[in-house]
């Protein structure tokens, strides 16, 4: 096919267009973890209680989770590029923040804005379906995919090692230079997609899924800390589904919704989301537990008693492996489809946590078992969209993937809890010191294993793709605009 006469005068621009994207992944993954290793220190460094540090980590998972959706629907419909740009932008303006204060207050606020940089993924994403010829499509989504898990594993240990050796706002410094690279390199390499969905944006359908989210994510993030029975987590509980009911009426009532409910309702689209909610909470338990496991006192007959650099050393391997199977993914998906590489990544995860139930003890089983969980989740994130390209229409692919994320986010939120309660429930106090229990973190590997296994099943119940016509396998057109997923 002859090159395209917008694309032939800028051939660098677009050799670098999934690069760029990519790096705009991990940056988002790294924005997300590295304040990680500084949560024991910043009630010294701040002046304030650790329950109000924790908020260093909610109010990034919160507006992650608010935003998503909704700048995947603006994506849609002012431009995916613009609103990259400016998810980017957020990310970057927040970082500097984080890197000029010691307000506790300035800092929560900071990561709040952060948490825009969770819509990258998804609109990066819709960008490379609206721009890439459809034979490199599958590759160019497994790798974008995977930079979630790439992004994390760096994360970790870069923050760990300013930590150790420097003093902790050089960290925010350094991610504020690498976003505003980021963004710099964005605004030259990605081009602005021409599918749009016009028309009037749902501001009471984004104020009710924002109110909804925060009410359920609040909950089950804090549910722990306030007590799951604690009027304050039962009326957050009781509130989420008052708001959802009505977001829902809301959403089924109105010509253009922010989230269409009835295209997200089929089995096409609504499978791939669950399976999403599964993926998530089974992926999320492995770096969670991973890191407490090997830190843990030797004197509890299981834990490696390493430092939180040699814990980022660890899984750091884990992120090298997403990248290197990303590609595996996309030729999986290509001979046998997305859903079957969903399941196998499924069970590709539970077999991993199999391995760590078996044995948590020696350091490298726990990377071997720790290495192929990473494995099922590569292939499973590789997947998820590319069924859910294959099932919206064009426009409306940054909002669809959005939820899904959302979906994983949620999957993510609840796995923490969960993996917190069953930690806390199985503990023994070891040198005057409360500490889990081996049999607790069996428990957990277990529990995550059996998630990965439900999502190993919706995948399958997933309807295969209809097979392609000739015309339409090689050029898709822009659908008229209706109403977006």
């Amino acid at each position: 096919m002859d090159p395209s006469p917008i694309s032939a005068p800028r051939p660098l621009r677009e050799r670098l267009t999934v690069p760029v994207l990519a790096f705009g992944g991990i940056l988002m993954a790294v924005m997300q973890t590295v304040v990680v290793p500084l949560l024991p220190d910043l009630p010294r460094l701040t002046g304030a209680s650790p329950a109000t540090v924790s908020w260093m980590v909610t109010a990034t998972l919160l507006s992650g989770a608010v935003l998503t959706p909704v700048l995947g629907r603006a994506g849609d419909m002012y431009g995916k590029r613009r609103v990259l740009l400016g998810a980017l932008a957020l990310m970057t303006a927040g970082s500097v923040v984080c890197a000029l204060t010691a307000d506790i207050r300035l800092l929560i606020a900071a990561r709040a804005l952060q948490g825009a940089a969770a819509a990258v993924v998804p609109l990066s994403i819709s960008i490379l379906r609206d721009e890439l010829p459809p034979h490199r499509t599958g590759s160019a989504v497994a790798l974008m995919s995977s930079t979630v898990g790439v992004g994390a594993a760096l994360g970790l240990p870069l923050a760990a090692l300013v930590v150790q050796y420097a003093d902790w706002h050089v960290m925010f410094w350094m991610t504020s230079a690498l976003g505003a690279a980021g963004l710099a390199l964005a605004w030259w390499a990605v081009r602005e997609s021409p599918v749009r969905a016009p028309g009037r944006f749902d501001a009471v359908g984004a104020l009710g899924l924002a109110a909804g989210l925060v009410c359920l994510l609040l909950g089950v993030s804090q549910g722990g800390v306030w007590g799951w029975t604690s009027p304050r987590v039962v009326g957050l509980f009781a509130g989420t589904a008052v708001v959802f009911a009505l977001w829902t009426w809301h959403q089924l009532s109105v010509a253009r919704p922010l989230v269409d409910l009835r295209l997200a309702a089929g089995r096409s689209v609504g499978l791939p989301h669950l399976a999403a909610l599964f993926t998530g909470f089974a992926f999320y338990a492995n770096t969670l537990v991973t890191a407490q496991l090997v830190q843990a006192p030797v004197a509890t007959g299981y834990g490696q008693g390493l430092s939180i650099v040699a814990t980022g050393l660890c899984l750091l391997p884990n992120g090298f492996i997403m990248l290197l199977f990303s590609p595996v993914s996309a030729r999986i998906s290509t001979a046998r489809g997305p859903r079957v590489t969903l399941a196998l990544g499924g069970l590709v995860l539970a077999v991993g946590y199999a391995v760590r139930v078996a044995d948590s003890t020696s350091l490298p089983v726990i990377l071997v078992g720790a290495a192929i969980v990473s494995t099922g989740t590569t292939l499973a994130y590789s997947a998820l969209p590319t069924l859910i390209l294959r099932a919206v229409p064009s426009h409306a692919t940054a909002s669809a993937n959005g939820i899904n994320v959302l979906m994983r986010t949620i999957g993510q939120a609840v796995s923490s809890a969960a993996v917190a309660a069953v930690l806390v429930h199985h503990s023994s106090p070891v040198g005057g010191v409360e500490v889990a229990t081996l049999d607790g973190y069996r428990i957990a590997f277990a529990l995550a294993g059996t998630v990965a296994l439900v999502g190993a099943a919706v995948a399958l119940a997933v309807p295969p793709a209809p097979a392609a016509r000739p015309e339409t396998a090689v050029a898709r057109a822009p659908e008229p605009a209706t109403k977006g997923a």
